[in-house]
């Protein structure tokens, strides 16, 4: 195997893989949220995270996945059940909701987060905002023959993997409720006419949301998550008002993000000369930044250029 091809495989693919599939999982469901006009509720569940993490690793001492995942599953989904109670009976704005629920519950993580420093318990808050994506690499044998075999595949990150199931689970649970998405997200009343449980298919929708964050959270941190949720799903409803469409467009924008903002990250400082490379994360959600303005500006229909032609027409 070429030098150049294994440095690539070992050093730059798993986490491009993991971006990737972070990537698709929460652009479709961000997608939902944007139609159902919840866009925050993705920012709700990623910051009520926090504690669930915190309180496994200082439970079980360790930062392996599973039990990672497990705390963290477990805090955002309670979060999104809390939001609910707080929204029916407090009898407030759903927005108002969230914002009481995740800034409390990240606040909370915060506080737990400085006991186990004053504990001299090394849990970074930086990889838990920004990810950890350049600490995600890979030794596969240098030998195509055994490239492929059950043990070198069994040796790839577990982000990878966390991150592929939670991408198939959503694509897996698109397919199989369309229609029932479809009606509840538009019209939830029909939905519930029809003899659809619209409350049961978005508390649903939230379980779902709650485990393709915390399987992303790990691996690419808070910052990049909201905006995987956010920016390619409202970069395609400006290009687009077909919800098929909308949802290959949203993955789409997300992938080109992903893969544009890890090369600029990675390689971009040294063609301008410079020695150190910018965070991958960061530079992912700029570059979903940048689609959106673009779109904003551009779209076929709802763009600025667009309007205004269609003003003076």
């Amino acid at each position: 195997m070429d030098s150049t091809i294994y440095q690539f495989i070992a050093l730059d693919l798993p986490p491009l893989l993991a971006a990737l599939f972070s990537a698709i999982a929460c652009a479709i469901l961000g997608s939902y949220l944007v139609l159902r006009r919840q866009s925050l509720l993705g920012d709700a569940i990623s910051h009520s995270v926090l504690p669930g993490i915190v309180v496994a690793f200082l439970v079980t001492g360790s930062r392996s996945t599973i039990p990672i995942f497990i705390g963290a599953a477990v805090a955002g989904i309670c979060s999104a059940f809390l939001i609910e109670v707080v929204r029916k009976f407090g009898n407030v704005d759903e927005s108002a909701a969230m914002g009481v629920i995740f800034s409390t519950f990240f606040a909370l993580g915060i506080l737990t987060m400085e006991q186990a420093a004053a504990r001299n318990v090394d849990l970074d808050p930086d990889c838990l905002l920004h990810g950890q994506l350049e600490t995600i690499f890979w030794y596969p044998p240098n030998d195509w023959a055994t490239f492929f075999s059950w043990s070198t595949l069994g040796s790839v990150p577990a982000e990878v993997y966390a991150s592929a199931i939670a991408a198939f689970l959503v694509i897996g649970f698109v397919v199989v409720l369309w229609k029932e998405l479809l009606i509840s997200s538009f019209d939830p009343a029909l939905c519930h006419a029809l003899g659809f449980r619209s409350d049961l298919i978005h508390h649903t929708l939230m379980v779902l949301l709650a485990c393709a964050v915390v399987a992303s959270f790990k691996t690419v941190g808070s910052i990049l998550v909201i905006a995987l949720l956010v920016c390619p799903a409202a970069t395609a409803r400006l290009c687009t008002d077909r919800l098929g469409v909308h949802l290959i467009l949203s993955v789409v924008f997300a992938c080109v993000a992903c893969s544009t903002g890890y090369i600029t990250a990675a390689f971009g400082p040294q063609w301008l000369g410079y020695e150190q490379s910018v965070n991958v994360a960061g530079m992912i959600a700029v570059m979903s930044g940048v689609l959106l303005g673009g779109a904003a500006c551009f779209a076929p229909r709802y763009g600025i250029v667009a309007r205004r032609r269609t003003g003076r027409r």
